[in-house]
């Protein structure tokens, strides 16, 4: 008994000296932080309050990750809100999507984009019959030209801005969904491939991967990324949503040994490219490029690009067709200004650019007034995540949407804003190794593919609510606006399509 007694009171005795310690610990703490806020001049609210103060700094940045779970409504959040996250997660992992007692959407909003049915829907098992139609790129112009059934596929994300377990997972992933990927600016890396899915080799205003050591667009190189079988097509940057009239911004702490010997820059160093390309000075010297791009690697080749100003269209169609339609871009991938997965200035995210439902009927009017619009495909993107945006974008004119946050989120992003660092939760666009761990590419990948095709049977079933079998047949007619009074205005009054 005795025994006991004396181990009980050795246990208090090392545990009061544990807790003493803790709070002599604690003690100096607070007179240390207390020493540097009274005595720096960076921050008045330390300097006024010190220790205290620094609780400011702390809930500034955990509001961020506060408001999306306890004080956010579910359509209220930007860039994205909780109903749209929520529906990609579900469709990601390929379980029930639907919702029940209405729609929490405020459908009279101004600008909101809705379908009209019809009186007569397609029945399901007529589109199970259907004799699709593949969408065509560069036939007759390029010696390989590309077609692809999907109207819904992977905007650019390249690695570097991406990790590679993400850029792994994607590239299983489309495999397995039968869509594009587009590798973005920063060239094609193992990882790229390591999928075996179709791509679109983007080439930004660096040039990475195609570069000659004066950073000058060198054939040999583009042979050699032609000559890998994967690759189907060729996107020439102009510009991008995140950032038009601004070059790429990989920080240098992303600059690993990999990704600068594929981009062909230095290790650790930021990777700034132009803000343009500095050797298209005119739309000759855009349509020049195109056809030496198409001639070399024998492959579509197109344009992207976040319109603003518009005038420069009409010159563009008159010049293709004075020139012949050879010298046409097969493909033009619009982007819409509402920001991207990339770093990029808040000034010209918030501030710079169209919208794209402005303008894509903007571009395809211009190319069935000059009579481009059977040579030239249009891809829409940007904010396009929900079977909505992809269906507005249908009836507005595009051909195909692509997305890039939306498959962010079906790999697992939070939606944290750290993008722009190496500090991403979730391992999608950090390349530090303990953050990567989480992301497993294959399990990613197989909910990539169940996010494409969730989209697209849910486009289909809004198409087939239309009346029309296949989203592609989807046209102005097929929907209609909301005006600022809140009434609603037809599509096609307010975009009437122009003679041709």
């Amino acid at each position: 008994m005795d025994a006991l007694h004396d181990f009980l009171f050795g246990v208090i005795d090392i545990a009061a000296m544990i807790l003493a310690t803790l709070v002599l610990l604690a003690l100096v703490t607070v007179a240390v932080l207390y020493i540097v806020d009274v005595n720096q001049s960076e921050q008045a609210i330390r300097r006024n309050y010190p220790v205290i103060g620094r609780l400011r700094y702390f809930f500034e940045h955990m509001g961020v990750f506060f408001r999306q779970y306890f004080f956010a409504m579910d359509r209220e959040e930007l860039p994205f809100n909780r109903a749209q996250r929520s529906w990609i997660a579900r469709a990601a992992k390929n379980i029930d999507s639907t919702v029940a007692f209405g729609s929490t959407k405020p459908i009279r909003t101004p600008g909101q984009i809705l379908f009209l049915n019809s009186m007569l829907p397609k029945l399901d098992s007529e589109a199970e019959n259907l004799d699709r139609k593949p969408i065509t790129f560069g036939e007759g112009y390029a010696r390989r030209p590309y077609s692809t059934y999907s109207v819904f596929h992977i905007s650019a994300m390249s690695y570097g801005a991406l990790s590679a377990p993400a850029i792994s997972a994607l590239s299983q992933g489309a495999a397995a969904a039968g869509i594009l990927y587009n590798t973005g600016e920063g060239a094609l890396s193992p990882y790229h491939l390591e999928g075996g899915c179709d791509l679109v080799f983007q080439i930004g205003t660096a040039k990475y991967g195609v570069r000659d050591e004066h950073g000058a667009l060198c054939d040999k190189k583009l042979r050699a990324v032609a000559d890998h079988e994967q690759v189907k097509m060729f996107e020439i940057k102009l510009s991008q949503g995140a950032k038009p009239g601004k070059g790429g911004i990989l920080p240098g702490e992303k600059v690993t040994d990999l990704i600068a010997s594929t981009r062909g820059i230095p290790v650790g160093v930021d990777s700034i490219s132009p803000n343009r390309h500095e050797d298209i000075n005119s739309i000759d010297d855009l349509l020049d490029m195109i056809e030496r791009v198409r001639e070399v690697t024998g492959k579509p080749v197109g344009i992207k690009l976040v319109l603003g100003q518009s005038a420069w269209l009409d010159l563009f169609g008159k010049t293709i067709n004075s020139r012949g339609l050879q010298s046409a871009p097969d493909f033009i991938t619009l982007d819409s200004a509402e920001g991207g997965t990339g770093a990029a200035p808040q000034g010209l995210i918030d501030n710079v650019g169209l919208p794209a439902d402005y303008s894509i009927p903007v571009v395809v009017d211009k190319l069935i007034e000059h009579g481009l619009r059977q040579r030239i495909k249009v891809f829409a993107s940007g904010k396009m995540v929900m079977p909505y945006g992809v269906v507005a974008a249908l009836s507005l004119g595009a051909d195909c949407v692509n997305s890039a946050r939306g498959f962010m989120f079906a790999l697992g992003c939070i939606q944290a804003l750290q993008c722009n660092k190496n500090t991403c939760p979730t391992g999608i666009t950090t390349h530090d190794p303990k953050l990567q761990k989480g992301l497993n590419p294959q399990s990613k990948a197989t909910r990539v593919e169940h996010y494409a095709k969730n989209m697209l049977k849910e486009v289909s079933t809004i198409a087939h609510s239309c009346g029309v079998l296949n989203p592609q047949e989807l046209g102005r007619e097929h929907a209609y606006f909301v005006r600022s009074d809140g009434t609603p205005q037809p599509l096609i009054d307010r975009y009437p399509y122009p003679d041709s």
